[in-house]
Parts: structure tokens; sequence; C-alpha cells
């Protein structure tokens, strides 16, 4: 049985902890919500049990789908315990629609699907605002290599036509999300040490996801923009999701 440690990280979403394994971490789930890099705070009851959940269900299909996830298993209602990974400072996006930052950015009207899948870097880090960064900086800060966003690339691409699929099931349209990655501490039978693997989660929190047909939002945008029933729309998507 793993032990839980010391906390060793928490975020806005999220704590981290130690295990008696230096190979595995717990990732333990927060109701916390926020919005605009911190400066929008509030609470979503239910949010952590619900994004553990989902997070661990879809881990588990996109590992089905050949994309390696840091998921093990989940060990309560809000506690999943992971695989050891350094984290790429990179949040990687995938816009199908144009929504939220995107069409303010480029003055698209939001809902207008995208001609081709769009993906974009930030460079991880609360203080500057989390900027949007470029394969040139990416490579110049040495943030990763050439190679590390080559894999990225083509993981992040496999990612979004899993989900894609999975969501339409679920009469969700996916219109974007961001995703983590990290490299392996250690390997097992199908990974080895600074092998790079998918991380963090996939929830509301981190997908915009619309009614498939009502055009609805039933993800985070309810607590940005204030839209209301935020714990009905969490609970509704982890229904769909476990249909």
């Amino acid at each position: 049985m793993i032990e839980k440690k010391e906390m060793i990280y928490e975020g806005k979403a999220k704590k981290v902890y130690k295990t008696d394994d230096p190979d595995y971490l717990i990732v333990s789930y927060k109701d916390d919500a926020t919005a605009f890099n911190g400066e929008k705070k509030g609470t979503i009851e239910g949010k952590g049990a619900i994004n553990n959940s989902m997070s661990n269900i879809i881990f588990q299909m996109l590992e089905e789908h050949g994309i390696p996830t840091h998921y093990i298993e989940q060990i309560s209602e809000t506690d999943t315990l992971v695989r050891a990974v350094n984290i790429l400072p990179l949040e990687v996006i995938i816009r199908n629609v144009a929504a939220g930052s995107f069409s303010k950015r480029y003055g698209v009207e939001e809902g207008t699907p995208l001609a081709k899948t769009v993906l974009e870097f930030s460079y991880k880090d609360d203080e500057l605002g989390d900027p949007l960064i470029n394969d040139d900086h990416i490579l110049a800060l040495k943030l990763a290599t050439f190679e590390d966003l080559d894999t990225v690339r083509g993981y992040a691409f496999m990612v979004n036509d899993a989900l894609k699929e999975f969501f339409l099931e679920k009469g969700l349209k996916l219109i974007d999300f961001k995703i983590e990655f990290g490299k392996c501490i250690a390997g097992d039978e199908d990974d080895e040490p600074g092998d790079i693997i998918m991380a963090d989660e996939i929830s509301p929190d981190t997908c915009r996801l619309w009614d498939k047909k009502k055009k609805k939002k039933m993800d985070k945008d309810r607590f940005r923009r204030d839209l209301g029933n935020l714990e009905e729309t969490y609970k509704e998507v982890m229904e769909r999701i476990r249909k």
C-alpha cells in the first residue's frame, strides 16, 4: 500500500503529495475554482471528486488509443496515484472551434469552426500570465528540445482525435482544451526514464464542452462568465461520461 507523505505542490485546482515510493505521487483534486490567471476565485461543490473521476476515465480511454499517461490508480473520491514526471513548463492548447481568448485575440466570432485544428503553446508561469510562446522561443529558452516538441505535437493531435469522438458520443462537442506533458522519472514495461507521457487532468476545467444540440456551455466558462448552474453542469457532464 502506497503511503501519502508531505505535500510538494499546490496549484489552482490540485495538490500533489510525495509517497513512500519516489516513482509515484498522489494528486488530490480541490473544489476551488479560478479564472483569469487566479484573479477570479470561487468554489464549485463536488468539483474535485468529479474532475478526479472524469480525468481517470478519460486517461484510461486514451491509454487504449496508444497515448501514455501518468495514471495508475484512483485511491479515493478526490485522490489518484500517478507516475512521477518532470513536467514540461508548457501548456499545450488544441482548438477546433473559435472561442475564448482565440476569438478575442483574432476577432473571430465565437463558435466559428476552424479550417484547421490549431495547436498553441503557452509558457507555464503565473507571474507572466502564461504567455503564448512559439517553437523558437521554447528552443531558445531550453524549455524543451525539438524532439520533445515533435513528440508532444503527435500525442496532442492523437488526444484531440480520441476526445472529439469520445465526447461526441456523450452529446458534447469539444471546442478546445489544454493539456500538459512530462518526462518519466522511472521506466516501466512500456516507457523508459525520460519518455514523454501525458499528465495533469482532462475535465470541464480544462476543456470547453458545448452541448451538441443546444450549444449550451458545459464547462468552466459557466464560472468565468457567471452563467450559473455550476454544480449541476459539472454533475451532468460526469453523468454523461459514465454512460
